[in-house]
C-alpha cells in the first residue's frame, strides 16, 4: 500500500509539472521557436536588415531651423515602404492588422533613431 501511494504521487507530481511546462506557452529549448523554420526565420531575419540598412541610408540630420526630427523620420519610414512591406508579408502570414501596425510602429521608432543619430 505504500509503496503504491509513493508511486501514485510521483506519477501526479510528474504529470503535473509536465503538464505546467508544455502549457506555458513559450518553447525555452528553441528560443522564438526558431528550429521550427530555420529558413523562414533567416529570412525573417534578412528582411530586418534591409528594412534597417533603408532607414539608415535614408536618414538625416534635423537641422533646427528648418525641420524636425519627426518630419524627417515619416519621411525616412515612407521612403522604406517596400521594405517593411515585405517584412509584414513574410513574419503576417495570417494577415493579422496589429502585426501589421505593430511592425509599422517599429519601423516609425528606428526611422527616428536614425535620425536622432545622424551625423550633422
Amino acid at each position: 500500500m505504500k509503496l503504491s501511494k509513493l508511486s501514485m504521487w510521483a506519477a501526479l507530481s510528474s504529470l503535473t509539472l509536465s503538464s505546467v511546462a508544455c502549457s506555458s506557452g513559450r518553447d525555452y529549448l528553441f528560443e522564438g521557436n526558431e528550429y521550427s523554420n530555420p529558413i523562414k526565420v533567416n529570412n525573417i531575419k534578412t528582411l530586418y536588415k534591409e528594412r534597417d540598412a533603408c532607414l539608415a541610408k535614408n536618414a538625416i540630420a534635423a537641422d533646427g531651423e528648418n525641420s524636425d526630427a519627426t518630419t524627417i523620420a515619416k519621411a525616412v519610414a515612407l521612403a522604406c515602404a517596400p521594405e517593411t512591406d515585405r517584412l509584414i508579408a513574410a513574419t503576417n502570414v495570417d494577415r493579422d492588422p496589429k502585426v501589421a501596425e505593430a511592425i509599422r510602429n517599429d519601423t516609425d521608432k528606428k526611422a527616428a533613431l536614425f535620425v536622432l543619430k545622424a551625423p550633422r
